[in-house]
């Protein structure tokens, strides 16, 4: 086997590395709750749904490309095949068109047709399973008999991308935050699918020597916060509602001795969140941004209380208007997950 590197690898390592140059950074967005910024606390969200794929998952797509190129592992004809219904899928899609190769994206038979049309705008090929769990198996298969490549996310986004710096998204963020009122962010707030970018962040923190702690929000359902306690990587748990965070098993990504402290959401109090931050910014985010939302709120309180002052930095993770169909549409929201009116009223009174 040949380990030389061929014209095609340096024209597609060209082509990401002038997509990237293409996009400036995406923007920090102080949030304005004067009862928050009175007592010293200031909220920041860094906004990644203005990448071209309108996600977080972006950033992870490109970094799983240039890893498996240079690993050698995608090559010129290479079929790419990804477990995802989600906005990784999105993201993957838009990189194999670009290098000209074929995408498929296994996916339960569940997944919205909203979903499924972004996948297949992008040039993407969606093959439907009947549940959740059948993905992983079903990727490798289709892998294997196309002669492709799986880009497995749940195993590789922890170790594909440079978390020293190289411009990644902790880099980017403290960058940002150089000139605020208060630099260095007492805790930054993140969610976790696979748990790439919350292992980003906190090996970045630690490398620099900042005092910033890492929380990981967690949607109900989710294995990942009975994971951080026992570290039983065995552990199994129905599966999250709230699109794009929370898994039904413990994935190789995760490391949970990055996390500093873990925060169960309810779901009601993740669509009340996304919805008055919504309000707030006057334009539409998505629901794990809202889940991380109901995290920085809660943090905020607890540094009131002991009279903190400080800085706590999260991201939007993507736009809400993907969602118009559904978590956006009250009564979708409301025959799936029931009343919300508690948990609207929490959400007012933590902004207060």
């Amino acid at each position: 086997m040949t380990t030389t590197a061929t014209p095609w690898l340096h024209q597609a390592i060209d082509r990401i590395e002038a997509d990237y140059q293409r996009s400036a950074d995406t923007h920090l967005i102080p949030l304005r709750l004067p009862s928050h910024a009175a007592q010293g606390i200031d909220l920041y969200l860094k906004d990644e749904s203005t990448h071209p794929t309108g996600s977080l998952k972006h950033r992870l797509a490109r970094s799983l490309f240039l890893y498996a190129l240079c690993n050698g592992w995608v090559r010129e004809g290479s079929t790419i095949v990804e477990a995802s219904s989600g906005s990784t899928a999105v993201s993957e899609a838009y990189f194999a068109r670009l290098l000209g190769l074929p995408f498929v994206a296994v996916m339960p038979r569940g997944t919205s047709p909203e979903k499924i049309a972004q996948i297949e705008f992008q040039g993407g090929r969606c093959h439907l399973v009947e549940s959740a769990g059948a993905v992983y198996h079903e990727a490798h298969a289709i892998a294997e008999q196309t002669g492709g490549h799986y880009m497995d996310q749940f195993t590789y986004a922890e170790r594909a991308t440079d978390w020293r710096g190289n411009n990644n998204i902790a880099e980017s963020m403290f960058t940002q935050m150089a000139r605020e009122r208060h630099p260095v962010p007492r805790w930054i707030v993140v969610g976790a699918g696979t748990g790439g970018t919350s292992a980003t962040i906190g090996r970045y923190v630690r490398y620099q020597r900042h005092a910033t702690r890492l929380c990981v929000t967690d949607p109900a359902g989710s294995v990942f916060s009975a994971y951080h306690r026992t570290g039983d990587a065995a552990l199994t748990a129905p599966g999250s509602r709230i699109e794009g965070i929370g898994r039904p098993r413990v994935e190789p990504s995760f490391i949970r001795t990055l996390v500093d402290r873990m925060v169960e959401v309810p779901d009601v109090e993740s669509i009340a969140a996304m919805q008055a931050l919504s309000h707030l910014l006057g334009r539409r985010v998505g629901p794990s941004t809202g889940t991380n939302f109901v995290a920085m709120l809660a943090l905020a309180g607890e540094m009131r209380q002991r009279g903190e002052q400080g800085s706590i930095l999260s991201l939007l993770c993507d736009a809400g208007e993907r969602y118009l169909p559904t978590y956006c549409d009250a009564t979708w929201v409301a025959e799936r997950f029931g009343d919300c009116t508690a948990a609207h009223a929490k959400m007012q009174a933590l902004m207060a």
